[in-house]
């Protein structure tokens, strides 16, 4: 069943603008920089969760076929709005859990940045990444997001207080404990932890080639980030890059991706 809260949600949401910031461009330039690693020429790309298509457009406009699966309508809206003539894209309604429009071992390279955000079962994560390597080749790559907790958390609660950490405790949307977070669907966003997507992944037929902080510290930092020079953030980014899958740091994010290829 479709989530009420998230198609209301992405009805008002601009995704475009949050990947558009300087602090924000971070998560979508490191997740360029490793799909780039791995574009091999004419490879088939599939983004389950296009949302409004800014990786699908950024990946079609180099010259590689991008077909785009979406699960909420204004979200297809403006991914429409923003093709290009001549841009090798599609983009057809559809949900992560259920792909069965698409064959079996089509593409090269699967992105799934987008679902995972609002899947709030095991069962659900599973049922998404089954279908997700699925529809990957043998030898495909697939990309899966993840809403981090740990990085939410230091910014969004004792960094800025927009998340009264005592009361999501008191209610249960927080361990008093070990601080793991508790979502429904109510709240939006899944919020997880490393050894939770480890765990997610360990029956799968899959080889983990990256585990990435994908914008590392760029929300708890964005004011400065935003306020930097040209230079001065080209100099963050080459940083961020080198320091993005240091075992010591990757949980120190909003974001991470997790690189796998399909066995």
């Amino acid at each position: 069943m479709t989530n009420p809260y998230l198609i209301e949600f992405y009805n008002t949401y601009d995704e475009d603008s949050r990947l558009g910031s300087r602090h924000g461009s971070v998560e979508f330039l490191t997740t360029m920089h490793y799909v780039e690693q791995y574009l091999a020429p004419k490879a088939r790309i599939l983004e389950i969760g296009a949302g409004t298509g800014r990786y699908s457009h950024a990946l079609a406009r180099q010259g590689y076929p991008v077909d785009a699966v979406e699960l909420v309508e204004h979200n297809i809206e403006v991914f429409q709005r923003n093709t290009r003539a001549g841009e090798p894209v599609t983009i057809s309604q559809g949900n992560a859990l259920d792909l069965s429009a698409i064959p079996d071992n089509c593409y090269d390279i699967t992105l799934l940045l987008g679902p995972l955000y609002h899947l709030y079962t095991p069962e659900d994560k599973r049922q998404a990444i089954r279908e997700a390597l699925r529809v990957t080749k043998p030898g495909g790559i697939l990309f899966a997001a993840y809403v981090i907790s740990d990085g939410c958390l230091l910014d969004e609660g004792f960094r800025r207080g927009n998340i009264d950490v005592a009361e999501y405790i008191r209610t249960g949307l927080l361990d008093g404990e070990t601080f793991a977070a508790k979502s429904e669907p109510k709240d939006l966003f899944e919020l997880v932890r490393k050894e939770d997507i480890d765990a997610l992944m360990s029956g799968f037929p899959v080889k983990r080639l990256h585990y990435v902080a994908s914008d590392g510290c760029a929300r708890l930092l964005r004011e400065a980030i935003d306020a930097m020079d040209d230079e001065t953030f080209h100099l963050y980014l080459k940083y961020h890059f080198v320091t993005c899958e240091r075992e010591d740091l990757v949980g120190v994010t909003s974001h991470a991706l997790d690189i796998s290829r399909k066995l």
